[in-house]
């Protein structure tokens, strides 16, 4: 077991990958939504983006079992799982709800600020403290 807890940096290391991934693809996909572009029909551009999120969550749950810290356990864990639905929600909207480009244009901007937020409790591993 000793050795899983030693394979932490590789574990960080893909998951920070996979968060790089994720939010490079939304963008360029978003880019190509409002330019309203034939490649976003392509195999690859529907495809990708479930694969990237599935392993980016994977290796975050792994990341969990490594640090021994988890969602609903520890607050700052539960905010940045939180903060990670907020993100895939405001995506969502921004790629596919029937509104105008600056309705989206300000979804995709939420979805962005929540992954950065998402990343400064990874960093602090600290939750906001309210009352």
């Amino acid at each position: 077991m000793e050795t899983f807890y030693s394979l932490y940096p590789v574990f960080k290391h893909t998951h920070m990958t996979f968060v790089a991934l994720s939010v490079l693809f939304f963008l360029v996909r978003f880019s190509l939504h409002l330019k309203q572009s034939p490649i976003m029909d392509t195999k690859f551009v529907k495809i990708a983006p479930h694969v990237i999120d599935t392993l980016l969550l994977l290796s975050g749950l792994v990341l969990c079992f490594c640090i021994k810290q988890y969602p609903f356990v520890d607050a700052w864990m539960t905010e940045k799982l939180g903060a990670v639905v907020a993100y895939i929600v405001l995506a969502t909207i921004a790629l596919k709800a029937n509104r105008n480009k600056l309705f989206k244009v300000f979804a995709a901007l939420g979805a962005i600020s929540w992954i950065a937020y998402a990343a400064k409790l990874a960093v602090l591993k600290q939750a906001v403290v309210l009352g």
